[in-house]
């Protein structure tokens, strides 16, 4: 591994970078906008503006970008023309805002949500996974999820997803018609938290993985967003590798030319006021042995 250096600077708060032709593409909470640009942070080029706070993203198969806007609880698609339209309403079925997703090949998307009010100081509440079929179609597949995050889908059709205030990672497999079946632990950093207010279980936690991404040979890297740290991590729940980068992360995604350049999404917390009122997110690159899924 080398040294996290900073390759692009001067947002609020980044999430869900994601590595698609040849660019790395990634939200701005509080900026409104989904950004890409090339692998040294050149030639950027602002893909969707999203008044409601843009979060997760991904791609249908016919290569259209949905965007999820957290606030107001749906997700967004990007038409061949710019225009973004909804693509699906969440608002009657998630609890909290909408949050990051993952998209399949057959354009069926994963996406999570707080569960409750993070930032208005509510105690904390498990929450729901909901699949949104490409017709706009909203279903709930899971339930019972402590705050879930970053996603990922493996080979052999796994669902992983991060569970921040669950101090684990759970894992899905993923039914023919695309329900979810056989959750079982991924990792499992510590026992649940036993306070529901946010400031004692963040106490409590080991680990709290946000933003994940998954390399050629399997293992996950999760954002550790208590941690100041990213790691990777086996699906028998072992850590195998630790990057410290000095400085708070909240998301990472694998890309580069050759898939062996691991981006960080760092700032200096996660509190709305203070990210909103400045701009000290980065984005940040460290190049790493094992490429990422895609470029295996």
């Amino acid at each position: 591994m080398t040294e996290p250096i900073t390759v692009a600077e001067g947002f609020h708060f980044l999430e869900a970078p994601r590595w698609r032709d040849g660019r790395l593409w990634f939200s701005d909470f509080y900026g409104h906008q989904v950004t890409s640009m090339r692998e040294d942070g050149s030639d950027r080029r602002v893909e969707a503006r999203v008044p409601e706070q843009p979060s997760g993203l991904g791609w249908l198969p016919d290569g259209r970008l949905l965007v999820v806007s957290m606030r107001d609880r749906k997700i967004m698609r990007r038409e061949a023309d710019g225009t973004l339209v909804v693509h699906a309403d969440l608002s009657d079925h998630a609890t909290g805002h909408v949050n990051d997703m993952v998209v399949d090949d057959r354009g069926r998307a994963y996406v999570g949500n707080f569960g409750f009010d993070l930032m208005g100081g509510a105690p904390l509440e498990p929450t729901a996974l909901h699949r949104v079929d490409p017709d706009g179609t909203v279903t709930k597949v899971a339930d019972d999820l402590w705050f879930p995050n970053g996603a990922v889908i493996t080979s052999d059709n796994v669902l992983v997803v991060a569970e921040t205030f669950g101090n684990r990672i759970s894992a899905f497999d993923i039914a023919a018609d695309g329900s979810l079946t056989n959750r079982r632990p991924w990792a499992e950093f510590g026992p649940l938290p036993s306070s529901r207010r946010v400031d004692e279980a963040l106490g409590q936690l080991q680990a709290a993985p946000d933003g994940v991404c998954l390399d050629a040979e399997g293992g996950l890297w999760a954002a550790d967003a208590i941690g100041s740290r990213l790691v990777r991590v086996t699906g028998d729940g072992r850590i195998t590798d630790e990057i410290k980068p000095g400085t708070p992360v909240y998301a990472c995604g694998l890309g580069g030319s050759d898939g062996r350049t691991l981006f960080a999404c760092a700032a200096p917390d996660f509190h709305e006021g203070p990210r909103k009122a400045a701009k000290e997110a980065r984005m940040l690159a460290i190049r790493v042995s094992v490429p990422g899924a895609s470029a295996a």
